[in-house]
């Protein structure tokens, strides 16, 4: 069987669209996990933080009497009482709690002022960006293929069009521009 241009273009597209296809979920993950960790200093991508402020409106025994009992009814005025874990003094007049899951509390004694932490997963984001990492051998293997999966759709991509559309026109400008833009970046800065 001879292989002419037209033969290789048609392959290229065949090529190209089923394994775009099977590997379209994959590449939304990744696009959607990158972008949210590129911006890791403003969006914490595996936990949700929101911290706020209020103040007690009973006053809390001397530090030296405070029990868990006390420390779980501040606790109820939050919804958190199932969740205390432990609790100390990092200086005279104050008190950190923790709470299961991350949270926490801290309380200053004297006036009432507290500030909650509250520390809550991000469910559907953190799991995607956790592929990043690696997760497991099975992970591993289906990664790789993805990988090698689109060097095939690439270089399928290069070769589909013919003349001023494909890889000796406009094409092939844009494809010197996308290799060179990545190499600017790691050579300069």
């Amino acid at each position: 069987m001879r292989l002419n241009a037209n033969t290789l273009r048609r392959w290229c597209r065949n090529i190209h669209r089923d394994l775009s296809f099977f590997f379209a979920g994959m590449m939304l993950i990744y696009a959607i996990s990158g972008l949210v960790m590129n911006h890791r200093d403003t969006i914490n991508p595996h936990y949700s933080v929101k911290r706020t402020e209020y103040k007690i409106p009973y006053r809390l025994p001397a530090q030296q009497d405070i029990t868990r009992d006390d420390v779980t009814r501040l606790l109820e005025a939050i919804d958190e009482e199932n969740n205390y874990t432990k609790h100390y003094f990092p200086q005279t007049g104050e008190m950190k709690v923790f709470l299961k899951g991350g949270s926490n509390l801290w309380v200053e004694l004297a006036t009432g002022h507290v500030v909650y932490e509250s520390v809550k997963r991000r469910p559907l984001i953190g799991s995607m960006t956790r592929l990043h990492y690696n997760p497991g051998k099975w992970w591993t293997f289906f990664s790789d293929l993805f990988a090698i999966g689109i060097v095939v759709v690439t270089v399928t991509g290069i070769f589909m069009l013919k003349g001023e559309k494909g890889i000796i026109g406009r094409g092939g400008i844009e494809l010197f521009a996308g290799v060179t833009i990545p190499l600017v970046f790691l050579l300069f800065f």
